[in-house]
């Protein structure tokens, strides 16, 4: 038995197919089983995954349509509410805009409407400070009438630095004048006649002292000023309303911003 056991071990060693490098032609391993299992789950999920992405980009899409055509039907009750002011807005100022041509209904009063705005212009305003200035021989005259000519600058400026921010066009297609170039009163809002009216007049009956029907018709200047720049299709009521509310506005930064007499004097001396 012992003899017998020796030349069968013997026959294996010697048998060629035996060693390790050609088991793997007889007998597949198990590392290459798994690796070819998991491609083939692997390749197999590769297939699902683009069904299953187009299956949900689908979902989505299905899911998101609805909502956005009822975003857009269905706007948000602010958005209404702006949209119908902006609109009765529009619809006001064209039909108040009788003068904004000469094909208007009130064509014929044209010249004189805009003759009636050209006293809320800040150009003559301006020059006739100055004049009054230069004339004035009180403390008191040319404190008043140097803090006025400041409340006009300033009016200016912010009624300009916030036309370019808003940017928004009349209710006609009118150009501006010579003079609101001058002024840079190029856009619709805020109206700035309206804004130097309301400033004005709230600065006169501060700082003068008038009779009652006087301030009775510096109050209706102020108002047929700003009327008269949506007749002639220049501004919207709302242009015209900011502007109101803008002069207001400018007249208490100027109160505070108040130049003392010996600052006036000194900003004299210097001219």
């Amino acid at each position: 038995m012992p003899a017998s056991q020796s030349r069968a071990r013997a026959r294996e060693r010697n048998n060629v197919l035996n060693r390790a490098e050609f088991l793997s032609l007889n007998q597949p391993m198990k590392g290459t089983q798994e690796t070819r299992s998991s491609s083939r789950k692997q390749g197999g999920q590769a297939g699902l995954a683009p069904t299953q992405n187009e299956g949900t980009k689908e979902r989505r899409q299905s899911q998101q349509l609805p909502e956005e055509d009822c975003m857009q039907l269905n706007p948000s009750f602010k958005g209404i509410a702006f949209n119908s002011l902006l609109a009765i807005d529009i619809c006001m100022s064209k039909r108040l805009g009788v003068c904004a041509s000469s094909a208007s209904s009130w064509g014929s009063a044209r010249s004189m409407i805009t003759l009636l705005g050209i006293t809320g212009h800040g150009v003559p305003w301006i020059g006739g400070t100055l004049v009054c200035l230069v004339k004035s021989s009180t403390l008191a005259g040319q404190e008043v009438l140097m803090n006025l000519l400041l409340a006009l600058f300033l009016d200016i400026l912010i009624v300009a630095g916030l036309q370019k921010l808003a940017k928004r066009r009349g209710p006609y297609d009118v150009h501006p004048g010579l003079l609101d170039y001058l002024t840079m009163d190029i856009y619709a809002f805020p109206a700035g006649h309206a804004s130097r009216a309301a400033m004005l007049s709230k600065f006169f009956l501060n700082h003068l002292v008038l009779a009652i029907p006087l301030r009775i018709l510096l109050v209706l200047w102020a108002f047929f000023v700003g009327l008269s720049r949506i007749m002639i299709g220049r501004h919207h009521i709302t242009d015209v309303l900011s502007g109101f509310v803008f002069g207001y506005l400018q007249f208490r930064l100027v109160e505070l911003l108040w130049m003392s007499s010996n600052t006036c004097q000194m900003i004299i001396s210097i001219w």
